[in-house]
């Protein structure tokens, strides 16, 4: 069951959707054992922030190659509050979700799920309006605290906050600075770990990310809007 996109008139309103969301994020899942296809989204800014690029790019589980990719060039939807970024980014990524042709089986998000001050992140956002198994990953944290973790590939550290488990502090390359792993939706973490891990073979970042960020970065250099 899906829940439709409600772009908020305010931040109120948009803290009032967060809210009345969050409680329908299934954080057990079990999430697809072994998908075919996994798509990374992801958004870049134009450097006066008054422009963006979402793109979405599928790629073959296996392999790593991109078998389908879209791009939504436009505007922020909403202004930039911190904990509501999802409400400027939604709608230019769910146009570059219409686009594709290939439905991917789960979504991995430049951004976070449950590990945010509301426990609803965009991957939880992007999850509910699509049904689809969704993770976020991000890059630096927004909400929680740690201890460690260790120095090699697969080792992690609970992220916490408010006494809460909210996601893992997840090493993907040996000692390099680890990504922050939260279930976004029909999901349960050591499933959204065990992804990661496999998305990310050679480098820090999993390949959906890095392969959504090249893709919106070239759209908003070329200043079009393509599928």
């Amino acid at each position: 069951m899906t829940v439709p996109y409600r772009a908020p008139a305010d931040e109120a309103e948009a803290l009032r959707v967060q809210e009345e969301l969050r409680s329908r994020v299934d954080l057990v899942g079990p999430g697809p054992a072994a998908p075919a296809t996994v798509a990374g989204l992801d958004v870049a800014y134009a450097t006066s922030g008054d422009r963006l690029a979402a793109a979405v790019t599928v790629l073959d589980a296996t392999s790593l190659a991109v078998v389908d990719e879209a791009v939504s060039v436009g505007r922020p939807a909403f202004p930039y509050v911190p904990g509501l970024f999802a409400f400027r980014e939604m709608p230019a990524l769910l146009a570059a979700l219409d686009r594709l042709t290939v439905r991917p089986e789960l979504l991995v998000c430049d951004g976070h799920g449950v590990a945010h001050p509301r426990r609803f992140g965009l991957a939880c956002h992007l999850g509910l309006v699509t049904g689809l198994p969704a993770i976020g990953v991000g890059k630096t944290p927004l909400v929680g605290t740690w201890t460690g973790p260790g120095p090699r590939r697969g080792e992690w550290s609970p992220l916490r906050d408010r006494g809460e488990v909210v996601g893992r502090v997840l090493r993907t390359r040996d000692g390099t600075r680890p990504v922050f792993v939260s279930v976004g939706h029909r999901i349960g973490l050591d499933d959204a770990v065990e992804r990661v891990l496999a998305l990310t073979p050679r480098y820090r970042l999993p390949e959906t990310t890095r392969t959504a960020d090249r893709l919106c970065r070239r759209a908003l250099a070329a200043g079009g809007d393509r599928g």
